[in-house]
């Protein structure tokens, strides 16, 4: 189903490339981990910070949940013990699709979670379904974890490299609106 397009030799050379051009980016994004970690919750600030890095068209749609949706949804994800309730309650979340649910997992989590992303979906030999779902979603982070695991990385580190793969490889660019 799943096959790395490079070899795994290679992962760290995407992975230093996507450091070096993304560094300051993902810094905003970073610095939120500890404070969301001990919290247990998500604020509307911190969510239009995710929105903004993951998907800026959302924002507008990330203004109509309350800063008490925004909280219970995200304490609820972050504190589940069910896989499927934690993704999938926060695309309850307004401008919170599977991409964007999958940051805060990867980021926020302290498991070990993928970023779903049409870039690392294609460094996978993967195409983007026309609609995500758990089932899809919960076989790509297995495999993920198990290519991080082989690989010896970190799933951060492991996300770095299929993105910058793909944009340094990827010809043309198919995305779900």
């Amino acid at each position: 189903m799943y096959k790395l397009r490079f070899s795994k030799s290679q992962l760290a050379k995407y992975i230093l490339k996507y450091n070096v051009n993304h560094k300051e980016k993902d810094a905003a994004l970073c610095s939120l981990i500890t404070g969301i970690q001990s919290r247990g919750y998500m604020t509307k600030d911190e969510l239009r910070v995710v929105a903004d890095w993951k998907s800026p068209r959302s924002k507008r749609h990330i203004e109509k949940n309350s800063e008490d949706f925004i909280g219970a949804i995200s304490s609820f994800a972050l504190s589940s013990a069910d896989e499927r309730a934690r993704i999938s309650a926060l695309t309850l979340l307004d401008g919170v699709q599977w991409p964007t649910a999958s940051v805060l997992l990867h980021f926020f989590h302290q498991g070990s979670y993928p970023i779903l992303d049409f870039r690392a979906l294609w460094s996978l030999s993967m195409e983007e379904p026309s609609q995500y779902n758990f089932t899809f979603w919960w076989s790509y982070t297995k495999f993920c974890r198990s290519l991080a695991k082989e690989a010896n990385l970190d799933m951060r580190s492991l996300d770095q490299a299929l993105w910058q793969y793909s944009k340094d490889h990827q010809r043309s660019v198919r995305r779900i609106t």
